[in-house]
């Protein structure tokens, strides 16, 4: 039953990758910041903050079951769950900003709708990987790390593609007013998290 292992490990460093993206979300300081733009950044990370460690939990789960010789229906299972729960918090994330409406900064519109278009088009993203994993062939030991294979590079594209999308968001002022944050500092302790 070994053969899953290395397949899945490259799923959980693929993960890892995306929890990066939410933990991101803590960015450098500083105080020049404006009150409108503070309470914007306020309502944001506080939103965020649970989803992220909804989004830890996923990545820990996953990379829980690389670590012992667990079998394909094991896999499966954990990895359908850690994907619907990524789908929800991302989606969550993206009406959080959403609701939030604009930051007070020049583009601030166009950096609100794009960063809220792509954590929807990440939150289908993991849906869609659910599907997959939910369809793979348990019973066939080669097949399911074939599929695991295909999935992991998904993952790979997907955690870049969302990495981009929030650092344009938090470029700049909006970036700054979110690290005075204490509910974006909280979410940004984990290990994993790249330091912006």
């Amino acid at each position: 039953m070994e053969g899953t292992n290395p397949v899945n490990k490259k799923l959980a460093a693929a993960l890892s990758g995306g929890a990066v993206l939410v933990l991101a979300l803590s960015g450098c300081s500083s105080d020049d910041s404006s009150d409108k733009l503070n309470s914007w950044a306020k309502q944001v990370c506080d939103a965020v903050q649970p989803q992220a460690v909804k989004i830890e939990a996923a990545n820990t789960a996953i990379q829980k079951q690389t670590s012992d010789n667990s079998t394909p229906a094991d896999v499966q299972k954990t990895d359908s769950k850690a994907f619907q729960d990524m789908s929800d918090a991302y989606k969550a994330i993206g009406a959080a900003v959403d609701k939030a409406g604009a930051p007070d900064v020049d583009d601030g519109e166009k950096k609100q709708k794009d960063a809220v278009t792509e954590l929807n088009t990440i939150s289908s993203s993991y849906a869609d990987l659910k599907k997959q994993v939910d369809g793979l062939d348990t019973k066939d030991q080669a097949k399911f790390a074939d599929g695991l294979k295909g999935i992991a590079t998904q993952l790979d594209k997907l955690s870049q593609s969302g990495n981009d999308a929030l650092k344009k968001l938090e470029e700049g002022d909006v970036g700054k007013a979110m690290a005075k944050q204490e509910s974006c500092k909280s979410a940004s302790t984990s290990p994993s998290a790249s330091k912006a």
